[in-house]
C-alpha cells in the first residue's frame, strides 16, 4: 500500500484525530490539581500508532490531543503537539498483529515518556522543578490507564483481524 496521498490513510488519520479529541477532552476527563487532566485518549494514540504509518499516526495524535487541549486546557497545546506526536514513534504498524512484543514494550516506554515530558513542560510553565513530581505522578496515572485499556482492546481487535480487514 503506497503511503503518498493515500485517501484511505488520510481518512483514517482524520477519524483517529477526531476520536482522540473526543476521548481525551470529554470521556473520563478528570482534572488533576497540578494542572492538566487524566484521560484515556492515549489508548487511541497507541492504536493509531499500530494501524497507521508513523507520520499519519503522529499527525492524528498531535491534531487530536492538541484539539482536546485547545478545548479544555489551552495552556498545554504547544507541549501536547510535540509530546503526543512523539508517542507513535515507540510503536510499529509493520506487524500483522496489533499486540506484538515491540508494541507491548512501547506501551511502557510511552507511558513513562509522556509523564516525564509533561512534568518537564510543567516545570517550565511554573518556573520551578518543584512541579515535576506532582505533574509526573498525575500523568503517570493517565499513562497506566491508557496502557491498560490498550492492552485489553488490542487482543480483541487482533482476534477480529482488524489490521487485515482495514487494509485489505
Amino acid at each position: 500500500m503506497p503511503h503518498k496521498d493515500n485517501p484511505h490513510l488520510m481518512a483514517a488519520t482524520a477519524l483517529f484525530a477526531a476520536a482522540i479529541t473526543v476521548m481525551t477532552a470529554y470521556m473520563l476527563h478528570i482534572p488533576i490539581p497540578t494542572g492538566g487532566y487524566i484521560h484515556l485518549g492515549d489508548a487511541l494514540i497507541y492504536l493509531a500508532a499500530c494501524l497507521l504509518p508513523a507520520p499519519y499516526a503522529a499527525a492524528a495524535a498531535a491534531i487530536g490531543a492538541g484539539m482536546a487541549d485547545l478545548l479544555t486546557a489551552p495552556m498545554w497545546v504547544l507541549p501536547t503537539l510535540v509530546i503526543k506526536a512523539a508517542l507513535p514513534l515507540f510503536f510499529t504498524s509493520g506487524r500483522e498483529r496489533i499486540l506484538c512484543r515491540r508494541n507491548i514494550a512501547a506501551v511502557v516506554l510511552a507511558g513513562l515518556f509522556s509523564p516525564a515530558a509533561y512534568a518537564l513542560a510543567g516545570c517550565a510553565m511554573a518556573g520551578t522543578m518543584a512541579a515535576f513530581a506532582p505533574q509526573f505522578l498525575g500523568t503517570l496515572v493517565q499513562g497506566v490507564g491508557s496502557g491498560a485499556l490498550f492492552l485489553v482492546i488490542a487482543p480483541a481487535l487482533d482476534g477480529a483481524k482488524l489490521k487485515e480487514r482495514l487494509w485489505a
